[in-house]
């Protein structure tokens, strides 16, 4: 008699920690098709400009798509993750992939769900896709002009302004030499002095709001480049945090182009 009672207390007891997990585990919001995003606005804000103006070396290459294979890897559920590549005949770059990471089922339970079926899918829609434009955009694409002040300022409108994005986390890397060089500002001629640009037409030109944005940087180095790395890091720190952003971390991409 003891020993049934027992038994059923213990059903009770499973029966009730899984209804219990079924109701507070998340629910899957539900999803546009075409990018994976929530409908209502994806959970976090990841975008990834790619300047190739100049071809990367081998090392790079290779270093670069292990940084942003790990980057995709650790991007939270329902996150956005954009690549665009630094085009000037494209304002803001052109993309070359947008999705929301659907989930890799690392954190599903088997008995409410399917894990397997989960990273199968997050490999098809999300991973694989990834590389290819990853690998499309390694390719080097001769330029005469690199506008990354505009294309920043351009991401930052169409990615990081509004309600749907407002209280989300927000990212922006940017792959380049951080040479900037159009039209109406060119670091060849004017230098990497902010305290001169602060003064220059571009300043207002290309001021924007980053959001608070946190901002990686991950610097392509030219052997033939004429400023100093430690002054043209500084100069964009400024520009960064002049235009509401937050530079976390700056760092060398191996070899020289």
């Amino acid at each position: 008699m003891l020993a049934a009672s027992l038994l059923g207390v213990a059903c009770l007891a499973i029966i009730g920690g899984f209804a219990w997990f079924k109701l507070t585990a998340e629910k899957r919001p539900e999803l546009v098709a075409e990018t994976l995003c929530p409908v209502d606005g994806p959970r976090s804000v990841t975008v990834v400009l790619l300047d190739t103006s100049d071809d990367i070396p081998a090392v790079g290459r290779r270093q670069l798509a292990t940084y942003l294979g790990d980057l995709a890897d650790e991007l939270p559920d329902y996150g956005l993750l954009e690549l665009r590549l630094l085009d000037p005949s494209v304002d803001g770059g052109r993309t070359v992939f947008s999705k929301c990471n659907p989930g890799n089922g690392a954190n599903l339970s088997q008995l409410v769900a399917n894990p397997a079926a989960v990273r199968r899918r997050w490999t098809e829609t999300f991973q694989a896709p990834l590389r290819a434009a990853l690998d499309q955009g390694m390719a080097p694409s001769a330029s005469e002009s690199s506008p990354i002040m505009e294309t920043i300022q351009r991401i930052a409108v169409e990615r990081f302004d509004g309600r749907s994005v407002e209280d989300v986390d927000k990212r922006l890397v940017v792959v380049s030499d951080m040479i900037e060089h159009g039209p109406i500002y060119s670091q060849y001629k004017e230098g990497v002095s902010f305290a001169a640009f602060s003064k220059s037409a571009a300043s207002r030109a290309f001021a924007t709001d980053l959001h608070g944005a946190d901002v990686s940087i991950r610097l392509i180095q030219r052997a033939s480049a004429k400023f100093d790395a430690n002054g043209q890091v500084a100069f964009w720190q400024e520009w960064f945090e002049a235009n509401r952003g937050r530079v976390r971390d700056v760092e060398k991409v191996q070899g020289a182009g």
